[in-house]
């Protein structure tokens, strides 16, 4: 019996501009016209094979609407197909209908075209759409009035098998390309019953086939196309896409006589098996990823997003799609809380990969905060042009406060928890050329506990931890909050005096050693005190450079302990002469 079509076959569906290059290639190398267009009807993105077939560069092609392609008998059946698909009152449609090549002359294509929607939502995105060139065999059934000869010349130059089935009998023609279409000789004798035709069908495929010819013989409107899997001589299945319907009526008004073409679409159907395995490839691997990964248009709203996108954000997809990309992935500078720049938005102004710095913070939509890593990249089609950018962001929140932890106990004293020498010999050189470059004047103050050796040798370590820490809070809790305090040694420590004269480096110094002259240590049923000696060094623009400035302080440290402890002395260099102190009481 005559291959008849039945249901639209699912076309594969489709995400390249946020594929991987072997989705592309699928794509640019095979044989199958194939086009995207948004839901506006614009073209944003054609295969080689349709440029190829509309005669067309592809840069001619992204951005076409619909009606410039279709001939203008066919725009408005077109239109109303196409709504009827956004609006979900059909799934998918495949219709024969004049396009116009670039010069203006019409072809007849067989289009099948499909949604492509989100898989969460359902929310329509694209429609893809293939398409078959059938203008020789409609050229070819045109001509059949003309001749019955020219008729099958032109199918056979087509590569398309004829069938001429009388309804109400097994009497069928069958041409000499449709049994070479399926491994016979030319002129081999073939069965033409039904039901050995049936037998040779995929039995996926044999009872939907069945009930399919039975409604085309009724002349049963939409029931004229229909695909289907055959056994080929060789034992393997082919594709056959089957186009059929009744010529002739009885008086009654009855078919009497169905006529149809076969064409092989094998290839066809193996690249949307190719295009599905990948588009699943790639569903899972997005899913399954560490990462988030988000999408976007070439205007910057979100097509896209994976689960781990999705948890990051606070965002669900149905919710975000269509959304600015800003609005979703909301980032603030770690530093100052200020809005940082979308690396989307970066990324598409500047048509190149865009990354930010690490101290960024993605700020979700709850309001929970994660420091993040990210990256995006364009999407380009073949020729270029950007239609999009995929987003990649890593939560580094846990690495980072590790990060930040060896950070800070590289710079600080594990016991006081004060910045150690390190440290504050950094914060020192920065003073030094400050003072040099602006003018300005600091105070260096060099701190030594005065009998705090006899603590630690009678009481024991623990206690002279203890002191030290006890120490440490006197000391930063009498100078300035802008002023920097340091634990430098055993029992030494170090301020550095922003922006301070010598004069009221002497007074906040003598407030220190009062300050630590008061405090009673308790420690074994005994009270404790000690005493400091603090040496001071101006910063100024004559100061020398670190090791020097530091030995200074350190001798005046040493001349207050030498003029009777809980002293300050200032080193200075009066006329000239490089190691004269002054003692102040």
């Amino acid at each position: 019996m005559p291959p008849v079509r039945g249901k639209p076959p699912k076309t594969a569906a489709f995400k390249f501009p946020h594929s991987d290059a072997l989705l592309h290639n699928v794509l640019e190398s095979g044989s199958v016209a194939t086009v995207l267009n948004d839901l506006d009807g614009r073209v944003t993105y054609a295969n080689r094979a349709f440029c190829e077939l509309l005669d067309y560069e592809p840069e001619e092609v992204v951005g076409l609407m619909v009606p410039d392609l279709v001939h203008p008998d066919f725009v408005s059946e077109a239109s109303k197909q196409f709504k009827s698909l956004i609006a979900g009152e059909i799934s998918g449609y495949r219709a024969e209908r004049q396009f116009l090549r670039k010069d203006g002359e019409p072809i007849w294509i067989l289009v099948s075209a499909s949604l492509l929607r989100n898989e969460r939502t359902g929310r329509p995105l694209y429609l893809i759409a293939q398409l078959t060139d059938i203008d020789r065999q409609k050229r070819a059934e045109a001509a059949v009035a003309e001749s019955e000869s020219r008729m099958n010349y032109a199918l056979e130059a087509a590569r398309q098998g004829v069938w001429d089935h009388r309804v109400g009998t097994d009497a069928v023609h069958y041409s000499r390309m449709w049994r070479l279409m399926r491994g016979f000789a030319p002129d081999e004798v073939v069965d033409s019953s039904q039901e050995s035709w049936l037998a040779r069908l995929h039995p996926e495929d044999r009872e939907r086939v069945r009930a399919h010819i039975e409604k085309q013989d009724r002349g049963v409107d939409g029931y004229d196309t229909m695909e289907y899997r055959e056994r080929h001589r060789d034992g393997h299945y082919i594709w056959i896409l089957s186009r059929g319907r009744p010529v002739e009526w009885d008086e009654d008004g009855n078919p009497t006589r169905t006529v149809g073409t076969d064409t092989d679409i094998t290839r066809l159907k193996a690249t949307e098996s190719q295009l599905a395995e990948e588009k699943e490839r790639l569903r899972v691997t997005l899913e399954s990823i560490g990462d988030g990964v988000i999408s976007t248009d070439a205007e910057g709203r979100v097509s896209f997003m994976n689960p781990v996108a999705e948890k990051m954000t606070g965002w669900k997809s149905s919710e975000a799609v269509g959304q600015r990309v800003d609005d979703v992935f909301d980032i603030v500078d770690e530093d100052t809380g200020d809005i940082a720049p979308n690396p989307v938005t970066e990324c598409l102004a500047r048509q190149e990969p865009f990354r930010l710095k690490d101290d960024v913070v993605l700020v979700s939509r709850t309001g929970e905060r994660r420091d993040v890593r990210d990256s995006a990249a364009p999407v380009r089609t073949p020729d270029g042009n950007i239609i999009g950018a995929v987003l990649v962001f890593q939560d580094v929140t846990q690495s980072r406060i590790l990060q930040r932890r060896l950070e800070h106990s590289a710079m600080h004293d594990s016991l006081t928890g004060l910045p150690n020498r390190s440290s504050f010999e950094r914060a020192l050189v920065a003073a030094i050329d400050q003072a040099r470059r602006e003018l300005r004047e600091h105070a260096l103050c060099f701190i030594d506990l005065d009998r705090f050796k006899s603590v630690n040798d009678t009481a024991g370590h623990a206690a002279g931890d203890a002191l030290l820490k006890e120490a440490a809070k006197v000391i930063r809790k009498a100078c300035r909050s802008q002023d920097f305090t340091a634990r430098i040694g055993g029992d030494e420590f170090a301020i550095m005096l922003a922006d301070c004269s010598v004069a009221a480096a002497k007074r906040i110094a003598e407030q220190v050693i009062a300050a630590i002259s008061a405090i009673g240590f308790p420690w074994g049923g005994s009270i404790y005190r000690i005493g400091a000696s603090i040496g001071i060094a101006a910063v100024t623009n004559r100061s020398p450079d670190l090791d020097q400035l530091l030995s200074h302080a350190d001798a005046a440290c040493y001349a207050a302990k030498a003029a009777g402890r809980n002293q300050v002395a200032v080193f200075e260099l009066p006329d000239g002469r490089p190691d004269d102190f002054k003692q102040i009481a």
